[in-house]
């Protein structure tokens, strides 16, 4: 995607002048121990890039990415000017749920590459100076795991109690994330069943039990000797669960209740995530990033806050604003608008800064459809970059998910059969038995399926865009020839380059103080579908971020923020008068 104004080349010296990263920065020599405060909260000034492995670069011409496809395209990830990656889960997995099902947690699955490819990536990341983060699957494992095959084989087993069991009689209410029943007969044992939150081949995992607790904590501890610098930790609300297992009134026609009722972010999980903390994180001074549903405002501190059980706190209560919260299947689409959804990023903007809670700033991630297919009415140049402004300048970590930096939409599927997405089916099953028609029931999944995010990076124009040189495990996106890095690297006025501009200005030296430690204080609230709010440091900088989410042309005040840091219509220098007319889906940034 490429913009219809050109850039200027003083915009583009000022890009040169602040691109100021790690690069050729060595970190293989770093320890994971923290030394003092600063060095210990580093991912408070980082720009964290999320890769999906399976999706990113294949090597090997199998049609699936691997980790030796990550290592050859890390050069491009210093050129953009990330210095954080976040892999999602490369382990042994037979990917039910696309490798958040881990059959083996030591050890890189063949369809990636080797355990020693993996220490070659994060040698080769550390040279320059960017960090690694890794997915931490601790509330469920795969079927396949070795402790659920000893489970099933053993009753007196120690791995049996690594399990939630229990006898047919016992059994609640409780529906999967998934659909149908979170019990499943046992293999080999039908008095028995074992608890899953999400698909049934990934029988949870009984965090009540201490043995269990420390061989988590053991393997965690392997991959940080290995050099990871921390994880994203999936699920983590979902550990602990109502030991009463009772069940509850049904909410829908299956005579079934969300498992969350008696499974998500329950009394007591503060004593595991403290303990966890204690025992792994705290001495080895990684980076934790929680994915944490459930947790309401009221707790953010204790998960997120300067003693709290993790670094940082996804933030999800403005990341879908047409999801209809009493129903959370995929056809019950709400209508939203601009001025909704940014009182929902400024109530968790101000939340997160009354209690101390650090969160990301993301868009996208490998669980959710194109930020510009769900939040934007139209995808162009301006809008898109306006989206990205909007959100990469808030107070917390930017979090870029591959692809998004080149303004990817989601996906170009014709048939329900091509999805993979385990999830997708269940929501394709649930709509038609809503009574939707299958051309509606396709239409609400193509709209929502996690698969969006999950088609293959695009990389040149050329034949599965660069991705593979043989058939690509999902279809390829039928914007690639247009939309890829080898395009848009070329062209410094399209979304890449802007992503790349957003990059050098959040790590610019002089403007940290505000963009990277300052507030958030929103202005010109009143005004209808203008997103505008200044980021203020500790030494008095102000920065001003103005987006005008609409395709209407509208004035604000100037003030005395004149100065020109960033914009997507071509803006640059000084700006002079009292008022500024802002283009539609004009962003910018000003001084």
């Amino acid at each position: 995607m490429r913009k219809t104004d050109v850039q200027t080349a003083s915009d583009r010296e000022i890009m040169m002048q602040t691109c100021v990263r790690a690069e050729g920065r060595d970190l293989s020599e770093c320890g994971n121990d923290s030394s003092g405060m600063a060095d210990a909260q580093w991912w408070r000034s980082s720009v964290v890039y999320q890769i999906y492995p399976k999706s990113f670069a294949d090597s090997d011409g199998d049609g699936v990415g691997d980790l030796r496809g990550v290592i050859g395209k890390l050069d491009y990830l210093q050129w953009l000017g990330v210095n954080v990656i976040w892999l999602s889960p490369f382990f042994v997995s037979p990917m039910v749920d696309n490798g958040y099902d881990i059959a083996d947690y030591y050890h890189v699955d063949p369809l990636f590459g080797t355990n020693e490819d993996f220490d070659e990536l994060v040698r080769q990341a550390h040279a320059r100076g960017i960090r690694v983060l890794c997915d931490l699957v601790i509330n469920h494992c795969s079927d396949q795991h070795e402790w659920f095959k000893k489970a099933c084989n053993d009753p007196f087993s120690d791995e049996h109690g690594y399990f939630i069991i229990r006898h047919k009689n016992q059994l609640n209410n409780w529906r999967s994330v998934f659909g149908g029943s979170v019990w499943e007969p046992m293999p080999g044992n039908p008095d028995e069943y074992y608890m899953h939150v999400f698909a049934k081949e990934q029988p949870d995992l009984n965090w009540e039990n201490p043995r269990l607790r420390h061989e988590l904590y053991r393997m965690i501890n392997y991959w940080l000797d290995h050099g990871v610098d921390g994880f994203r930790v999936d699920a983590i609300t979902y550990i602990k669960k109502d030991q009463r297992f009772e069940s509850f009134p049904a909410d829908g026609p299956d005579g079934l209740v969300g498992v969350a009722v008696g499974s998500s972010n329950q009394p007591g999980i503060g004593a595991f995530l403290t303990e966890m903390r204690q025992e792994v994180f705290d001495r080895r001074g990684c980076l934790t990033v929680a994915e944490a549903s459930d947790v309401p405002y009221e707790q953010l501190r204790d998960y997120a806050g300067p003693d709290g059980f993790f670094s940082m706190i996804f933030e999800f209560h403005y990341q879908d604003p047409y999801v209809d919260p009493d129903n959370l299947a995929w056809y019950a689409v709400r209508p939203w608008s601009v001025e909704e959804w940014k009182a929902l990023v400024f109530k968790a903007q101000r939340e997160q800064q009354r209690l101390g809670v650090w969160s990301p700033t993301h868009l996208e991630c490998h669980d959710s459809a194109r930020s510009i297919s769900r939040l934007l009415p139209e995808a162009t140049y301006e809008s898109v970059t306006m989206l990205a402004t909007l959100f990469f300048l808030l107070r917390g970590t930017p979090f870029i998910y591959q692809g998004q930096e080149l303004g990817m939409g989601n996906a170009t599927i014709d048939d329900i059969d091509q999805f993979d997405d385990v999830f997708t089916h269940d929501q394709y099953r649930v709509a038609l038995e809503a009574g939707l028609s299958e051309q509606d029931a396709f239409r609400v999944v193509s709209f929502r399926s996690r698969d969006n995010a999950r088609t293959p990076m695009q990389w040149t124009p050329g034949e599965h865009a660069g991705f593979t040189e043989g058939q690509p495990w999902l279809p390829i996106n039928r914007d690639w020839q247009k939309t890829n890095v080898e395009v848009e690297s070329d062209d410094d006025t399209s979304v890449l380059w802007y992503y790349k501009r957003l990059i050098a200005l959040r790590m610019d030296p002089r403007w940290s103080s505000s963009l990277s430690e300052g507030l958030c204080t929103p202005v010109f609230e009143q005004k209808e579908n203008v997103v505008a709010y200044d980021r203020v440091g500790a030494d008095g900088s102000v920065v001003r971020v103005l987006c005008n989410f609409q395709h209407e042309s509208v004035s604000v005040s100037l003030d005395d923020k004149i100065r020109v840091l960033l914009s997507n219509v071509g803006r640059e220098g000084t700006l002079s008068g009292d008022t500024l007319m802002l283009e539609p889906y004009e962003a910018i940034v000003l001084a």
